[in-house]
């Protein structure tokens, strides 16, 4: 079983509520003491996602277009700003745990305040689109951070020595692949990238064509079975399989299973939001790197798709089960431009040593994923819900 999410055309007041209602839905199994460790750098505690999502609407959506609008307190701009240095100054992410105080239930009382705030903004009649394209996209904004919340709670209770349970029956590793098989994809020219109508990222922007030699895609994600046959068969320990970089990060960080993976009397288990549990050969893995990603299809004499092979095939393979690495690089399209001011940071300034990932995965938002989606992720990168698809050479 996963969270249940809400679907949602995001464009008036309910559908506002909504998302903010189920960010704090997926809090609720928590105590206050889990909603603040930050155990490393990359994941947040749950508290500042409280925050952050937050402070998103007041600063771009509130206080340059709400008459009148009182901010709840002038501190939280510096605390809950993550990247923007548009915006000012802010706390490093590697300190995002210090932030003892405000504690939980003032967080709580901020959201009530924004919220508050937004829906007499959303009550004028005389709105523009450029207010409401501020809505929508801190709507996407707000899922996008619904599913790194997930992630960081699996994080943060996973890296508890008594693997505590977040919820009964809820697991983001259960799911099984329902499509076997190869599709074709002939060769030729192609055109990819957003085009029509609906919310897109600016990432996804400049639709073009790109030549595609003749290839095959795997229906199938690669499965917990398949890769402990991998491992069964020492694949990381051998060289041979692993990029430069990939075989300096399995020697310093001593890696030999996936992400929440633990060998106890000789069988693998693995932590789950429901607990500490064998892991499951029909599975479909989970949580496993770009390195990981790509020693494993050498060890099958094989590869990852590239971006625009993925997106050409979309329409004919089974996905957002897991992420799916790919073997492209996060790059501009061509004409790719950035906004002016601080919505211009949000996806361009990153556009280097990351790798795409296409798809969705079981701890995305339900109608925030699309052919086109653009995700992007440090090759090192497993604790989001990551997998593997595979290509023919």
């Amino acid at each position: 079983m996963n969270p249940k999410q809400p679907a949602q055309s995001k464009t008036d007041w309910n559908s506002f509520r909504d998302v903010r209602q189920y960010t704090e839905s997926l809090c609720r199994p928590l105590q206050p003491e889990d909603m603040v460790p930050q155990p490393v750098s990359f994941v947040s505690p749950a508290k500042w996602h409280l925050a952050h999502t937050t402070w998103f609407f007041e600063e771009f959506l509130l206080r340059p277009n709400l008459a009148g609008y009182k901010c709840f307190c002038e501190d939280f701009s510096y605390l809950f700003n993550s990247y923007y240095n548009t915006v000012g100054k802010r706390v490093l992410k590697a300190d995002r745990g210090n932030i003892t105080r405000p504690g939980v239930d003032e967080v709580y009382e901020y959201r009530k305040h924004v919220d508050a705030a937004v829906e007499q903004l959303l009550s004028h009649s005389d709105l523009d689109s450029e207010v409401l394209a501020l809505l929508e996209l801190g709507l996407n904004h707000e899922q996008q951070h619904q599913e790194l919340l997930l992630t960081d709670i699996k994080y943060i209770l996973g890296h508890n020595p008594i693997f505590p349970v977040y919820q009964d029956g809820c697991s983001l590793v259960t799911q099984q692949n329902s499509h076997p098989g190869w599709i074709q994809i002939d060769e030729g020219v192609y055109e990819v990238g957003f085009a029509g109508d609906g919310f897109h990222y600016d990432n996804e922007l400049g639709r073009h064509k790109v030549y595609i030699h003749e290839t095959q895609l795997n229906k199938s994600l690669v499965t917990v079975g398949e890769f402990l046959e991998f491992m069964n068969d020492g694949g990381y320990g051998n060289h041979n399989l692993w990029l430069d970089e990939g075989w300096a990060w399995v020697n310093k960080s001593t890696t030999n299973a996936p992400l929440y993976w633990h060998q106890v009397d000789g069988e693998w288990w693995h932590y789950t939001l429901s607990g500490f549990k064998p892991v499951d050969e029909q599975h479909i893995l989970g949580h496993v790197n770009y390195y990981e990603a790509w020693a494993f299809a050498e060890w099958k004499g094989m590869r990852l798709p590239t971006e625009f092979e993925w997106e050409i095939a979309s329409d004919r393979i089974g996905w957002g089960q897991r992420w799916e690495w790919t073997g492209s690089a996060y790059l501009p399209y061509p004409g790719f431009a950035k906004a002016e001011g601080a919505i211009g940071e949000y996806n361009g300034k990153f556009m280097i040593n990351t790798m795409v990932l296409r798809g969705g995965s079981s701890a995305t938002a339900p109608n925030h994923s699309r052919p086109t989606y653009r995700n992007f992720f440090h090759p090192k990168t497993q604790w989001q819900c990551t997998g593997i698809r595979l290509a023919k050479r």
